[in-house]
């Protein structure tokens, strides 16, 4: 009976990987409320989370939560939270611009459907924007470029991405019933659920373009005259970089670029 139980309890066994993964969403998600309380830091809080999802997606999810948020949240600060900054601004002034025009009658009226258009398009453009900036190391138009080019890749996925996104929140805000019930899931898990929605759904078409890894997450370098991070010709094509050019980097540059990504 005890050595069922051990067995049932182990690291490796599918309760213990069970638990183990709902510690490392748990311990991620109390990082991004707290890092978020600021606010002006939501953006990098939301990709250092991605950063840590994305971590635990493509190892055997086994990892320091609290650390790798750290690792992402320091790394991508700057360009994070200037992006969180502006998308801010804008998705106010979109909402504000619909309300009016809800409000009109007339043509005025009518600019409410490109506005909420613009909107969508926005938070489409946000869902992807994060976790790629999270994945790459590159400059900020670079990265909205690759966003947009990763999101035509795997456009099935933007109505299922868009939903979970944005219908929870519309539950949590019109139900106030239930709100108590909704503060404790955000509080505690729902975040990291969807960054890891979003890492399941994202991670594949990342992949390509990223260091190699083992089954634990740990880099692999490749052996001498073999190059894993060439772009594939229709990323070429498309005239868009998913990542920096690594094949005709030195080995010394390519080492810290890696260390950086922790990927």
């Amino acid at each position: 009976m005890r050595e069922l139980l051990g067995s049932f309890l182990s690291n490796d066994s599918a309760f213990g990987r069970a638990m183990t993964h709902c510690g490392v969403a748990i311990g991620a998600n109390l990082m991004f409320v707290l890092f978020s309380l600021p606010v002006i830091t939501t953006g990098a809080a939301w990709t250092a989370l991605e950063y840590t999802m994305l971590r635990a997606e493509r190892g055997d999810g086994v990892i320091n939560p609290f650390k790798e948020f750290w690792k992402g949240f320091k790394t991508n600060w700057k360009q994070s939270t200037i992006t969180g900054f502006l998308a801010a601004a804008l998705g106010l002034f979109l909402l504000a611009d619909i309300r009016i025009t809800s409000q009109a009658d007339g043509v005025v009226a009518m600019l409410r459907i490109p506005l909420t258009a613009l909107l969508i398009a926005e938070v489409l453009m946000l869902i992807w924007l994060f976790p790629v900036m999270a994945a790459f190391a590159d400059s900020l138009p670079r990265l909205f470029r690759n966003s947009f080019y990763f999101a035509l890749k795997r456009a099935w996925t933007l109505p299922i991405l868009l939903f979970f996104h944005v219908f929870p929140f519309y539950l949590t805000y019109t139900d106030a019933q239930m709100q108590p019930l909704y503060a404790f899931i955000w509080a505690f898990f729902g975040f990291s659920l969807l960054a890891r929605l979003d890492a399941k759904l994202m991670l594949p078409v990342f992949v390509p373009y990223l260091p190699r890894v083992d089954e634990y997450g740990d880099m692999i370098l490749e052996p001498e005259g073999e190059s894993a991070w060439e772009l594939p010709e229709e990323a070429e094509t498309a005239g868009t970089t998913a990542a920096p050019a690594h094949a005709q980097k030195s080995e010394k540059e390519i080492l810290e670029e890696m260390q950086k990504l922790g990927m």
